[in-house]
């Protein structure tokens, strides 16, 4: 029963680093847009239409590897913060990496933008930590067994009945 319930802290820890991780590729990327004095005011429909499709696209690419953070994590008992955010960090460059033709070859990325690496990379770090504030805190408690309350005290012996 533990098993199951950890399931659900897993996948809402996951939704919820995707969600912050979406918000920051969304801002890192339109901030050139944002900067610019003459734009004018940003409606915020587009914001939020924008962060929805930035959370679809990386729950999409990150689902695999950061499900198999979560298994390692899991399995050893992990719960250092450092290591979901360097976790976080793996995941953020293959998804980027995922999205960057690969020649065979050369055995090189082609089209890798440094910024975009950088961008994955923070948004990827920052996921792992809000993931290691949900979920991450308690790794594989739940194979633990629940402690038993200590047993009670003996009754004195003034108070116990005589024996008939």
């Amino acid at each position: 029963m533990a098993l199951i319930g950890r399931l659900f802290v897993i996948f809402f820890g996951f939704l919820a680093a995707c969600l912050v991780a979406g918000m920051i590729v969304v801002t890192a990327v339109l901030f050139p847009e944002f900067s610019d004095l003459g734009a004018g005011p940003v409606d915020q429909s587009v914001i939020d239409i924008m962060v929805g499709f930035g959370f679809i696209v990386i729950s999409g690419f990150a689902l695999l590897p950061a499900m198999i953070i979560a298994l390692i994590t899991e399995a050893f008992s992990i719960r250092g913060v450092l290591a979901y955010a360097v976790g976080g960090a793996l995941v953020g460059v293959a998804g980027y990496l995922s999205l960057v033709p690969f020649d065979t070859d050369t055995l090189r990325f082609h089209g890798i933008v440094r910024r975009h690496m950088e961008i994955m990379t923070g948004a990827g770090i920052v996921a792992g930590l809000v993931y290691w504030m949900v979920a991450g805190r308690n790794a594989g408690a739940w194979r633990k067994p629940p402690r038993r309350p200590p047993p009670p005290p003996p009754l004195p012996s003034a108070s116990r009945p005589p024996p008939s």
